[in-house]
């Protein structure tokens, strides 16, 4: 009950930012490059953040802001009937190129082993293109999985808060990040061949009936 009122209420509060958003001449597809702005703006933090430690809280902000982005470019769509075909070819091509520039810049400068900072990069681009091979088929991958892709940025924003503090943490959070994201790959893999096998069963029922 209290899960639900709270999505409610986060529902709402994003129906009213869509709306305020929409009456200024934003559209799906521009909120989508400022929230790859932001994602690019995170990136950049957390690569001078080495020098500048202070620029951590400078990321998560940027990156916090890039999610927000990330949802309300799909909220402004499906309130004002802006759903596109493009529209959403370009957010997902965004998305990839921005958890890219986020997750190199925190290998390159150092912040994690680089084994698993590849392994997190992997998995986070093979969540989402499981999501779109699965959907290509007609099989909905929408919350299968433990990270998506905002789970995985606010681990990766409440890592980085903790690396503030004790920067060992953005290590271990990136390691957590390359499991769970690679563990996601594997339930939307076995979701898929569930649910393809049930179609083969009904056909086959279908077919003999």
């Amino acid at each position: 009950m209290v899960l639900t009122k709270l999505k409610k209420k986060i529902q709402q509060t994003l129906t009213s930012q869509a709306t305020a958003a929409h009456k200024i001449g934003l559209t799906p597809n521009k909120v989508s490059i400022i929230g790859f702005i932001l994602a690019l703006a995170a990136a950049g933090a957390y690569a001078l953040a080495h020098n500048y430690l202070w620029l951590l809280i400078l990321a998560i902000v940027f990156l916090l802001a890039s999610g927000f982005c990330d949802t309300l470019d799909g909220v402004i769509a499906r309130t004002f009937q802006q759903v596109t075909a493009f529209g959403g070819f370009f957010d997902s091509i965004l998305d990839r190129y921005a958890d890219a520039a986020i997750y190199a810049a925190i290998v390159i400068v150092g912040f994690c082993n680089p084994i698993w900072g590849l392994a997190a990069l992997v998995g986070s681009l093979l969540v989402s293109y499981s999501r779109a091979r699965a959907e290509a088929v007609g099989i909905r991958m929408e919350s299968v999985g433990f990270a998506e892709r905002a789970e995985r940025m606010l681990i990766l924003a409440v890592a980085t808060l903790i690396a503030y503090f004790w920067l060992p943490a953005l290590n271990y959070g990136i390691i957590l990040l390359a499991l769970l994201s690679n563990f996601t790959v594997i339930q939307r893999s076995l979701h898929l061949y569930r649910e393809l096998k049930k179609k083969d069963s009904q056909l086959v029922s279908s077919t003999v009936t």
